[in-house]
């Protein structure tokens, strides 16, 4: 089969289409050829190694994966023999490391569902990683609730769109912060303000907020906290990378500290990708509640600048690679 490989950390000129072997089937493992993927930021720390303390997980000296990607969507090629919920010829989506390939084989159990039927595989493909994130960082370490006033520092890119989405679907009044070529499209996702950032000071408006889903991570704690309620909480996403062992950890820990002795509360959090979640996200992608944005199409051969415009960090929605 076909795969995007690297065998070092560096910039995408490290990567290269090859042909690699297709992965064996286990008794509970669900073969997917698949149809599209999608790429991250945490796809781009496992490209070039940075934060250095990325490498924990994908190899202290080179890559220990040879093929990136997590996000796919894809039709089921054939099932082991202990698998019950699928069968070949069912349209899936869902993540596995190693998803920039023809083919992965995802364990029943893990992270893989049945794909709904009104949406495409670059859709579907677009969803897991990003998705998954900002419904945790809502749900689980936001505490959202029914008419909470929210905002999101951050609104254009994967996580972000998701989360006006995710945080319209709890019955929150949301507030999104975001540049001006993202406004409009901000606002059609459900967005009750938008906020131009290249126009207006979103710390200098007077509002007040219960939950702050800091995507940017771009704002001093006194910044943040003149927009935050008594018993508000921050949710870090993302942050600056200007740290290359540590990347946003630094600030995150700094701002939990300052947090510790007040009434707000800060939380910083890598998302955990389960199908439990999963099966959350299809229904209100069945139910038309959510729907990915998608900023630029790319094959597997050009997975190389998918990546390029990836790193720029100017992708509004998610940039996904078709095979």
């Amino acid at each position: 089969m076909k795969a995007m490989v690297y065998e070092e950390y560096g910039t995408p000129d490290v990567l290269e289409l090859r042909e690699i072997e297709r992965p064996p089937v286990s008794d509970d493992g669900v073969l997917v050829r698949v149809q599209a993927t999608s790429v991250n930021p945490v796809d781009w720390h496992m490209l070039t190694g940075l934060p250095r303390i990325a490498r924990l997980e994908g190899g202290l000296r080179r890559p220990k994966r040879q093929v990136l990607g997590v996000d796919f969507a894809g039709t089921v090629e054939a099932v082991g023999r202990d698998v019950t919920q699928f069968r070949a010829g069912d349209e899936v989506f869902g993540a596995r490391n190693g998803a920039l390939a023809e083919y992965v084989c995802v364990r029943e159990s893990r992270a893989i569902v049945t794909k709904p039927a009104n949406v495409t595989f670059e859709q579907a493909a677009a969803v897991p990683v990003a998705a998954i994130t900002a419904l945790q960082a809502l749900r689980d370490k936001g505490k959202i609730q029914a008419g909470h006033n929210v905002l999101v520092n951050g609104a254009s890119g994967g996580v972000g769109t998701f989360a006006i989405q995710l945080a319209k679907s709890f019955g929150a009044n949301l507030t999104a912060v975001c540049s001006t070529p993202n406004v409009e499209t901000a606002r059609s996702l459900g967005a009750d303000r938008v906020i131009d950032y290249t126009q207006e000071d979103f710390t200098r408006t007077g509002q007040r907020y219960d939950l702050m889903i800091d995507i940017a991570g771009n704002r001093s704690w006194a910044d943040c906290k003149r927009v935050l309620g008594a018993k508000a909480t921050v949710v870090g996403v993302g942050g600056p990378k200007t740290n290359s062992w540590i990347g946003p950890m630094g600030d995150a820990l700094q701002l939990r500290l300052v947090t510790l002795l007040g009434s707000r509360n800060a939380v910083f959090f890598l998302a955990k990708i389960s199908k439990q979640n999963l099966l959350v996200l299809r229904e209100l992608l069945e139910s038309g509640e959510v729907t990915s944005v998608i900023d630029r199409r790319y094959t597997l051969a050009e997975a190389p600048d998918a990546f390029r415009y990836l790193g720029e960090g100017h992708a509004r929605g998610k940039v996904v690679v078709t095979l």
